[in-house]
């Protein structure tokens, strides 16, 4: 074998690999980046003080799972939200409104929701101070 063939070979290995890698990389799912990852980012400081709030009032809900039920028992009379993430499957992802300004705890129906691991993210207002917080439970 001469130098010429050794050449011709070479290139044609090197560009079937760059084929390879081009072909690789257009069926790779697509990269699941946050689209508001700027805003997320303009508002890191007020979400930092309302966790900070959480750890300075001492005002950590108690959860707890009994049956079909997941029960949420907050320091004091409370109106917000909860938000269920699946870290396995965001379509199954779920927000659920509490309204219970009377009231200091608040019960989740738990019926049809995955069991296995959610990431909860609590957003409250209690005593004209808001709150956020963030838990991993395991449903059972």
């Amino acid at each position: 074998m001469n130098w010429g063939k050794g050449i011709i070979a070479g290139m044609v290995v090197f560009m079937l690999f760059i084929l390879s890698m081009c072909i690789y990389m257009f069926t790779v799912p697509v990269d699941d980046y946050d689209h508001q990852y700027y805003e997320k980012g303009m508002s890191f400081n007020h979400d930092h003080d309302r966790e900070e709030q959480v750890i300075k009032d001492h005002a950590e809900p108690v959860i707890t799972q009994a049956g079909e039920q997941l029960r949420f028992v907050f320091a004091g009379p409370m109106s917000g939200k909860i938000s269920f993430m699946r870290p396995s499957d965001k379509t199954q992802d779920r927000l659920f409104k509490l309204d219970n300004t009377g009231k200091n705890s608040a019960d989740i129906n738990l019926q049809g929701m995955a069991k296995g691991p959610w990431q909860l993210t609590l957003e409250w207002e209690s005593g004209h101070k808001a709150y956020l917080y963030h838990k991993e439970v395991f449903i059972k």
